[in-house]
């Protein structure tokens, strides 16, 4: 089930983000995500969050929207590679003409996942591709 995110989702989401963040940019320190985090949640907070919901009640993933732009897409590493991310992302479809996100280069796995989902690069740097979708692609 995906809903939008309550109050007392905001810790696990906090730990899927920071888990998420450590396990696709292990070249970035653990510390740089850490001094991150009271910046996030402050962002989280005034963001559109939906959170997909296991069976069991528990947060597994969750997407975070600004306008039409993807803040970020996470999913708990038990749980990469079930469909999680691709329902989510459809989710966010549903609700929008065109959606936009900024991937780091060296996250190949996210790039081959939103490509996989229609998404295509509009613009490029050394550090990050931004990639955009849109119902009438």
């Amino acid at each position: 089930m995906i809903r939008k995110m309550n109050s007392s989702d905001l810790d696990t989401v906090m730990q899927i983000w920071f888990d998420g963040n450590c396990d696709a940019h292990s070249s970035i320190p653990r510390s740089y995500w850490e001094k991150q985090r009271p910046a996030v949640r402050a962002a989280i907070k005034r963001a559109e969050v939906y959170c997909f919901i296991d069976g069991t009640g528990i947060v597994r993933g969750f997407i975070g929207l600004t306008g039409d732009y993807i803040a970020g897409l996470f999913v708990s590493a038990g749980f990469r590679n079930c469909g999680i991310g691709h329902q989510l992302l459809n989710f966010a479809k549903k609700g929008h003409d065109q959606l936009e996100l900024a991937a780091y280069r060296q996250n190949q796995q996210a790039i081959k996942f939103y490509q996989h989902n229609d998404f295509v690069i509009t613009r490029q740097t050394s550090a990050e591709l931004r990639m955009a979708w849109s119902i009438n692609k």
